[in-house]
């Protein structure tokens, strides 16, 4: 049996057609015998009736495009190929070095040189974890741009200013 994902007036994704819509009307669809729809469609205005799987929650479909762009960044530990973990005790990590990975597969993406590292490994380590969030951040700036370009009655003076901060920041960024 179906069970209705979305409501009346809700703004979805509508993936066929590329575009945001409001829900107009949600169409179960009955059989006799049973006490619960067997499918249900929604009606967005747009000449069709569209299944689920055809349309995205706001917040979801936000957070997938900005996903898909970046991808999941991760932090590894490579080896310390030239010194030996007794060599190095006053890193964070001692014999390691962080490698912050950017792609699917475990190499590609963010690596420091050892002699770098071993000048200020506090310094290094804290620019990984930086790096290493720094999707989640953009999607974060992003959510609080549209948030304010929605309701910008409600935005104080110094939220406002931030947005425009944000906005300047992901004006910087390509596409």
């Amino acid at each position: 049996m179906a069970k209705a994902k979305f409501h009346k007036s809700q703004r979805v994704f509508v993936k066929p057609v590329g575009t945001w819509a409001y829900i107009e009307r949600v169409l179960p669809k009955w059989i006799r015998g049973c006490d619960e729809p067997i499918k249900i469609t929604y009606d967005c205005g747009m000449g069709r009736e569209f299944v689920e799987e055809e349309l995205q929650e706001e917040a979801t479909a936000i957070q997938s495009r900005l996903s898909n762009r970046l991808g999941e960044w991760r932090l590894l530990r490579s080896q310390n190929r030239w010194k030996s973990a007794e060599q190095c005790q006053h890193h964070p990590f001692p014999g390691t070095h962080p490698v912050v990975v950017t792609g699917d597969q475990d190499w590609g993406g963010w690596r420091v040189p050892g002699a770098e590292y071993d000048l200020d490994p506090q310094r290094v380590e804290k620019q990984a974890q930086l790096i290493v969030r720094a999707p989640s951040l953009l999607k974060l700036m992003q959510l609080f741009v549209n948030q304010a370009d929605q309701q910008p009655e409600n935005l104080s003076e110094d939220l406002s200013h931030l947005a425009d901060m944000s906005r300047a920041v992901l004006n910087e960024l390509p596409e």
